[in-house]
């Protein structure tokens, strides 16, 4: 059957003279939407109206509803992510506006940091080496200033309305100013320290990295077995009880993944509850003793080449070794080392024997710590040992160490064994190369510092305030997101906040003659004032005095001895304080804290975490009431998406190929809770889908061409396809909106599109093609239909707005006799959401409606065999006819009149007797080609068709509908 979408002509008449008498449809809403010529124009329609500024004073004095934008990179045009973020934000803020709510939007952007560094870095070349600091912060500026405009031009082109006049921006003044003011809190707070400390670090980029600037892969890498020499041996067997008698070297196996912290190695860590057994072993025909967990002794040997195990002699539990004060000689360094006890040492792999050097572990650190033992590192920041090691590892990058250690062990006699292991290995998120563990001098805020906040009752640590805020004052969609960002602050080190680069928001320390660090709330303050004003390059071209202009350091720190910091914040910290910088700077305009961060799935380890940390150190509130997460974009079979792949999308070009709401629609279509997958060709498949609503639209605005607010009919009776399509459009609106309401586009897109498929093209549509077309202009039933369908257009139009941004607004201004309080609004994005017109109809007429839908489409079915078996192509060619066994059901069915005959779009209903048996009600299609005569006009064949003798070949309803017409 054909569907109002295909927009078919009405039947050719048999006298062309009746053409004049049909109500074709027209509407100025064209069947072609060339989105990518007619999108540019609409928006600068948008902007020269100052539309965003409109749509917010419309809503002046409502109450507030902010989404917080968290800051994209600028370093290059937007991708096919940015394309998904900004939608949903844009789609979001629309729909709470419509809503009634006042939704500003205040775009941002994230200018500092080292994707921008990396950039000039490249671009400059060798020249670099020529500038001061302070020249290359200059071209790094240049760079992100021009991405800002680039970006914003293209967020815009997507139909993303928002302030973009003033955005705001982390190297902004006022706005880094506002981020050393988050600084002063916590360092009021007693929550910042400096510590030589293992921090992640790029050997690439030489900087410390945050726990969201990496990247875990899974690599091969070589592991050792190795021996290290008891040098209390005599002690041990007395611990495990054995005779003096029984000689050979014991040993300590240790296994690692890293041959190349070895010459850190400073202890060896055991579980004082795990059994640890002396067992005897052959290597390269000696016979020789080693400690291993007893858990672990025949998989610790087991395979070895020239490694035999041959049997277990005694077990103690590891707090007996550590009584003992076992020691053991470093491999090949002159060194003695301990035993000491760790709870973290398990037993699921390795030896029970963990090799522990404190400079380049977070565990062994702590265990260091502990023990009292050196934070010794001798790895530079270029990932080359320094001149403390032996000669031949100087100099070598621990990369190129790895393989010379292991030969060195092996000469020595002290590998047990070699095996490649696959495992999980941080990466640096911009080289993509793996990172080394490595102790630097670093500036921190610890989370597991009891401290208060201005006001706050109890003390508490950043980490237990993180977990309470995120269990009972932050909701969370989906709900998987709280357990994934409660787990991450429940196990994250204390945050690392320096980083030794250029470009970026300096830390406001000075140090004295004697090395001693200037650092508090006063003299960050007196810096804030200083950026506030002329910008955080005034750290490397001002002096100490004048930076700290009207703060007093006093004698400890006289202001001509200070020398600066020449470390900067990480940009986590910059973007992370964006709650006050923005929310809190543009209040009442915005408001603290925002009812939703929106992000992807990343951002829980990143601008989510890192949002929520000093908003709570700082005011003790978390910055966010809801936050939302979104999947990554994946290539069809769910990989990860490279440029280089022939299904990587291009956000620019499949804007300026498909348009932007084609592409708004798409990201709105997708389950973002998830991975998306996605190609150009699933965007270009998807353009069927933006047509099929169109042309919705497009249909029901084709047939109001003569509408008008007068020629509305008050009531609409349940008892028809008007009253069934009204009910039906009542709850589309309900469910639509509580969709949005829930964040959930593809239910909203879903219930829409299947709306457009179903209700009206499928059933109420193709329904009402002929009443439409063929009634007189002013008869009851076409007008009702219109009343019907100018309000379906008006309700389609709105729910799609939110999505449809460019095609709804177009629509707007093509629909006919708009409400009086909504005629003179100028575009759609100004006016309301739509409301059901009536109370939800009771079970009684649901359950009418449900028979009248069964009847349909049992009718349906026999139609589809008549042309089968018959050749019967047009519905019109049908009779249907209802045999009902009961008066109550007869009388109510006949109540839809013409409806039972155009339910199925069939030229003639009429009652039979029904059967003895069988349902109720009963329906049968039948070929009346051989029966009555078609129709001229309308092609129905009816009995009626030559009875007014005026007009032989049509109908009686048409006859009269031509003697109306043509008599006007």
């Amino acid at each position: 059957m054909s569907t109002p979408t295909d927009s078919p002509a009405p039947p050719a008449e048999k006298k062309a003279s009746y053409k004049d008498t049909l109500n074709l449809p027209r509407t100025d809403f064209a069947m072609e939407a060339k989105l990518v010529q007619n999108e540019p124009k609409r928006l600068e329609k948008w902007k020269a109206a100052d539309l965003y500024r409109k749509i917010l004073d419309s809503r002046r004095g409502a109450e507030k509803w902010v989404l917080h934008d968290g800051p994209p990179f600028a370093n290059g045009d937007i991708h096919i992510g940015h394309v998904i973020n900004k939608t949903l934000k844009d789609v979001f803020i629309r729909f709470k506006s419509m809503s009634g709510f006042c939704a500003p939007y205040v775009p941002g952007w994230d200018c500092h940091g080292l994707p921008i560094e990396h950039k000039i870095q490249e671009e400059l070349g060798s020249r670099i080496r020529e500038m001061d600091i302070a020249q290359v912060r200059e071209h790094c500026f240049a760079y992100a200033k021009k991405f800002v405009g680039v970006q914003s031009e293209q967020f815009q082109r997507l139909g993303i309305l928002g302030d973009w006049e003033n955005p705001y921006l982390t190297m902004a003044p006022a706005y880094e100013a506002s981020t050393l003011e988050v600084f002063a809190r916590f360092v009021e707070a007693g929550l910042v320290y400096k510590k030589l400390k293992p921090v992640p670090w790029s050997v690439s980029n030489q900087t410390a990295l945050a726990d969201a600037e990496l990247e875990y892969k899974d690599v091969q890498d070589t592991s050792v077995y190795v021996e290290f020499p008891a040098a209390n041996g005599d002690a041990l067997r007395r611990v495990f009880g054995i005779t003096t008698g029984d000689v050979g070297r014991i040993a300590f196996i240790v296994w690692t993944t890293t041959p190349w912290t070895l010459p850190a190695n400073l202890a060896i860590a055991l579980h004082p509850e795990v059994e640890y057994s002396l067992v005897s072993y052959r290597k390269g025909g000696n016979d020789a003793l080693g400690i291993v967990a007893k858990d672990l002794a025949s998989a610790a040997f087991a395979g070895r080449e020239g490694v035999e195990f041959l049997s277990v002699l005694a077990s103690v539990a590891g707090g007996a070794l550590i009584e003992a004060q076992s020691t053991y000689h470093h491999p090949f360094l002159e060194r003695t080392g301990r035993l000491v006890a760790a709870e973290y040492v398990t037993t699921t792999d390795g030896t029970g024997l963990v090799h522990t050097a404190p400079g380049h572990g977070e565990d062994d650190y702590d265990t260091g710590m502990r023990e009292q033992l050196d934070v010794y590192s001798p790895v530079l920041a270029n990932g080359r040992f320094d001149a403390t090691v032996p000669e031949w590892l100087q100099g070598k990058t621990v990369w190129e160490a790895n393989p010379l250690i292991i030969e060195h062990l092996r000469a020595k006699n002290f590998l047990l064994a070699e095996t490649k292991i696959t495992h999980s290995y941080p990466h640096d998120w911009r080289s993509k190369k793996p990172i080394i563990f490595r102790a630097t001098e670093q500036w921190f805020v610890g989370v597991d510092i009891p401290f208060s906040p201005p006001g706050e009752g109890p003390q508490k640590t950043l980490r237990q305030r993180a977990v309470d805020a995120v269990a009972n004052d932050v909701s969370f969609v989906p709900q998987w997101g709280a357990h994934r960002l409660r787990g991450m602050v429940e196990s994250r080190p204390d945050w690392c906040v320096s980083r030794q680069r250029a470009w970026g928001l300096p830390i406001p320390v000075f140090y004295n003659a004697a090395g001693e660090a200037l650092l508090t709330p006063e003299s960050v303050r007196a810096v804030a004032r200083r950026f506030s004003e002329k910008g955080s390059a005034t750290w490397f071209t001002d002096s100490p005095a004048d930076l700290l202009a009207g703060f007093d350091p006093g004698p400890k720190f006289p202001v001509v001895e200070l020398r600066k910091e020449r470390d900067i914040f990480d940009v986590w910290f910059e973007s992370g304080s964006s709650w006050n910088g923005v929310l809190l700077a543009r209040e009442p305009e915005l408001t603290f804290p925002a009812d939703l961060y929106l992000e992807g799935s990343d951002q829980h380890r990143g601008w989510f975490q890192l949002s929520l940390l000093p908003s709570l150190g700082a005011t003790g509130r978390a910055p966010f009431k809801k936050v939302l997460t979104h999947g990554f974009i994946v290539k069809p079979d769910g990989r990860k998406v490279s440029k280089s792949d022939k299904e990587y999308v291009t956000a620019t070009q499949e804007i300026d190929r498909h348009g932007a709401d084609l592409l708004r629609l798409w990201c709105c279509s997708v389950d973002y809770e998830g991975d998306i997958p996605t190609s150009p060709q699933i965007i270009r498949e998807f353009g069927d889908k933006y047509r099929k609503v169109r042309n919705t639209l497009r249909y029901l605005m084709s047939n109001l061409f003569d509408f008008d607010a007068e020629h509305a009919v008050a009531e609409i009776p349940a008892r028809s396809l008007d009253g069934w399509f009204s009910a039906q459009l009542d709850e589309l609106i309900d469910a639509v909106t509580h969709a949005y309401e829930r964040f959930e586009t593809h239910n909203a897109f879903r219930l829409l599109y299947e709306f457009c498929n179903v209700q009206i093209s499928a059933i109420y549509g193709n329904a009402m093609k002929d009443r439409l077309y063929c009634e007189s202009p002013n008869s009851q039933l076409r007008r009702r239909c219109q009343t019907v369908m100018q309000r379906a257009a008006i309700a389609l139009t709105k729910l799609l707005a939110p999505m449809l941004v460019f095609t709804a607004d177009e629509a707007w201004e093509a629909i006919v006799a708009k409400p009086v309080d909504e005629a003179d609004l100028a575009s759609v994005h100004l006016a309301r959401l739509p409301r059901r017109a009536a109370t939800a109809p009771s079970d009684n007429q649901r359950a009418e409606w449900k028979l009248l839908m069964d009847l349909r489409d049992q009718a349906t079915q026999q139609l589809d065999a008549l042309k089968k078996s018959a050749g019967l192509n047009k519905a019109t060619d049908a009779e249907i006819v209802y045999r009902v066994d009961d008066d109550v059901t007869r009388r109510w069915l006949q109540e839809y009149g013409s409806d039972l005959e155009d339910l199925a779009g069939c030229g003639h209903w009429r009652f039979d007797e029904k059967a003895a048996e069988g349902p109720a009600v009963v329906v049968e299609v039948r070929d009346v080609r051989e029966q009555y005569k078609a129709c001229a006009r309308s092609w129905k064949r009816r009995p009626d068709v030559g009875e007014d003798a005026d007009f032989p070949d049509l109908t009686l309803r048409d006859a009269h509908a031509v003697k109306k017409i043509r008599g006007a």
